[in-house]
């Protein structure tokens, strides 16, 4: 059975951190391994992604704050929120590419607020 299962969101204050988790299974082939997020009346937009070979690539809103990293072995991606702002709230999404098709989690809420 193919899943992508997402852990970790919540509601943190500004200048918080948050670390996401994303487990993939019944998934082969995998290449490339990423976040997305969607905010409220927006469209869905990357924020990382590391490609088998550990390079990554980052929304330039997130550099130097978010990091993301693979543990190949587990087939699992994170997302470390360092410095997290109010405009970081949204749904974020694990996606997984493998050479057949590109997978999605359910998502997983991220809230910054006081």
């Amino acid at each position: 059975q193919v899943q992508l299962v997402e852990s970790g969101g919540g509601l943190v204050q500004p200048g918080g951190s948050l670390r996401l988790a994303c487990v993939a299974s019944g998934i082969f082939r995998i290449y490339a391994m990423g976040w997305y997020r969607q905010a409220p009346g927006k469209q869905r937009e990357l924020v990382a992604v590391i490609i088998s070979g550990g390079s990554t690539n980052y929304a330039d809103s997130v550099k130097g704050r978010f990091t993301i990293s693979r543990d190949s072995a587990k087939n699992t991606v994170y997302l470390q929120m360092n410095s997290l702002k109010p405009e970081d709230t949204a749904v974020y999404y694990c996606n997984a590419k493998s050479t057949i098709n590109d997978y999605w989690g359910q998502g997983t809420q991220v809230t910054v607020s006081s």
